[in-house]
């Protein structure tokens, strides 16, 4: 499975799951944001590193993350704790973390439709 994280309009993210419950594909998980600049506040270039350092070590500690990133530990926990919210990794019953998706696809069209 993918994440597909992607720029739309107010609301369209609703039409795009109508149209995958509709066709009852096994949908991607999807993440829409409003504009460029909101995207790239959430997903910065560290919590991209994040992830795929986390993908890499497989599921883990945050501590064991901070190790693994070289990082210090409060910034990765609080790297964590945003992408835990925006579901872009997931907490285990051991509490330990990971990426559940094989690949996460950014799309940043140039100009949106009215």
């Amino acid at each position: 499975m993918k994440a597909i994280i992607e720029l739309g309009r107010k609301g369209s993210i609703f039409a795009i799951a109508r149209e995958q419950i509709a066709s009852g594909v096994d949908a991607d998980f999807r993440l829409s944001f409003e504009s460029a600049r909101t995207l790239f506040s959430e997903l910065t270039p560290a919590r991209i590193d994040l992830l795929d350092t986390l993908r890499r070590a497989g599921p883990c500690s945050v501590y064991a993350l901070a190790k693994a990133a070289e990082r210090n530990y409060s910034n990765v926990h609080g790297d964590v704790t945003r992408l835990l919210d925006l579901g872009l990794i997931e907490r285990a019953e051991d509490e330990t973390v990971f990426v559940p998706f094989e690949e996460i696809d950014i799309r940043l069209p140039l100009a949106l439709a009215a």
